[in-house]
């Protein structure tokens, strides 16, 4: 039973969240962000009342966060961390693993992959040692053109690592069959995904680790926050040595002799007995999430069904308009993968190259308008400035990649958008192009 006291406060956090005013929108002075969080009262309350804890590093609520998130996928573990960058380095470096022996990937090994997308699907590649080969994509789905895969195996590929687009499932089927051909790893970035499918199935339950993004901007929000998504419990225990300083313990924070034997292992070349709180079997990081974070974690699953319909009816909305504007006759419209159901991130937008539409003058007329938009991340990494002196295989041309790099963007589909928004977003366009074109 909550202590009276308790009970007070989470009332009145509750009280004071649901008496604030909230702002009406008002063309061309409301700014319409690209992103953005969606939040409530419960979300609030949850962080208050893990905050009355004082525990502070993982306990009661990030367990409970980590057993609904992978119930939520159908899956056994999942594992919270800081990020979902610090997500998906767990997840290739927990294949790196010497206690996978033959079948780790070894530093100097290939890994599939593509230009498009954010840089940190690729970091941890190259942090590993590894060379990213990059496999040109679509550009209505802005995924990889999964049918060029195969060909791009080589006897030193080890793994495939791939987001999925703006929410857009890549090619699964294709993906897992070359993978199964060549005995290759996947991991599936879902950080720009959640909820997505593919033949019925939800993404993140295809490969061997699958990673998700609470960042604000993503589908829910717990400020900063990311988790991996595992089905072998093997493969969970090594996403956590190395998420945990390398330990070879498995102990929750706060317990002791889980495998009841603590005094009693014989590891490496440590003494008989060493404490196995002690002995690290990776070199690892701290990548601990807080309690707080994942408090808010928790409410916001109770609302992610809500969430993406709204993304996905927010995206409908922008097709509709824009296909009534005839917009489309400017514009590459984004397509849904064969056999998905997207859960949109954003509303992908590229320029055609017969439009007289210039991306960069387009972009600043939209900020002028107090819209927000955003590009593909880092377009084509091989040109990015951190990108210089890293080893890197293209396999084929980049062709769509360097369109996308120059010519495409996307704008908010987040639940905060409104129906009135998309129509100002798309009367926006269609006036600067009577007054520009």
């Amino acid at each position: 039973m909550t202590d009276p006291s308790r009970q007070a406060i989470l009332d009145a956090c509750r009280t004071y969240y649901e008496s604030r005013n909230q702002p009406k929108f008002e063309p061309g002075r409301s700014y319409i962000a690209s992103s953005g969080k969606t939040m409530d009262a419960d979300d609030l309350v949850n962080l208050v009342d893990a905050s009355l804890d004082m525990w502070l590093t993982a306990g009661r609520f990030t367990e409970t966060f980590e057993r609904r998130l992978a119930r939520k996928f159908g899956l056994r573990h999942a594992s919270l961390t800081v990020s979902g960058s610090a997500a998906n380095l767990l997840a290739f470096s927990a294949f790196t693993s010497h206690k996978l022996g033959e079948r780790r990937i070894a530093e100097g090994s290939e890994v599939l992959s593509v230009a498009a997308g954010f840089p940190t699907t690729i970091a941890p590649i190259v942090q590993n040692r590894c060379v990213p080969v990059f496999v040109d994509v679509d550009l209505a789905t802005g995924n990889v053109l999964a049918d060029r895969l195969e060909d791009a195996v080589t006897d030193k590929t080890a793994a495939i690592m791939i987001a999925h687009t703006l929410g857009n499932p890549f090619d699964l089927k294709t993906v897992m069959e070359v993978a199964e051909r060549h005995n290759l790893y996947v991991i599936e970035d879902c950080c720009d995904a959640f909820g997505a499918r593919y033949e019925d199935k939800p993404i993140g339950t295809f490969g061997d680790a699958a990673t998700l993004s609470f960042y604000p901007a993503h589908h829910i929000t717990m400020g900063e926050g990311g988790a991996v998504l595992t089905r072998k419990k093997s493969n969970n225990l090594l996403v956590n040595s190395f998420r945990d300083w390398g330990r070879d313990c498995w102990c929750l924070p706060g317990k002791d002799n889980t495998c009841g034997k603590r005094y009693e292992w014989q590891l490496g070349d440590m003494p008989y007995g060493y404490d196995h709180k002690f002995v690290y079997s990776h070199l690892g990081y701290n990548l601990k999430p807080t309690d707080m974070q994942a408090a808010i974690g928790v409410s916001q699953l109770d609302k992610v069904d809500d969430f993406i319909a709204a993304r996905n009816a927010n995206v409908a909305g922008y097709m509709r308009a824009f296909r009534d504007a005839g917009l489309d006759e400017h514009f590459i419209l984004p397509e849904a993968t064969p056999n998905s159901e997207p859960s949109w991130f954003g509303f992908f937008l590229t320029i055609r190259d017969d439009s007289p539409l210039d991306r960069r003058d387009l972009l600043s007329h939209l900020e002028d308008m107090r819209i927000g938009s955003r590009l593909l991340f880092s377009g084509n990494i091989i040109y990015q400035p951190a990108f210089e002196g890293v080893e890197y295989r293209v396999f084929g041309d980049l062709t769509n990649t360097d369109k996308i790099m120059n010519d495409s963007f996307w704008l908010g589909c987040w639940p905060g958008i409104s129906s009135d928004q998309i129509a100002y977003v798309t009367d926006s366009i269609v006036d600067y192009l009577r007054k520009n074109h």
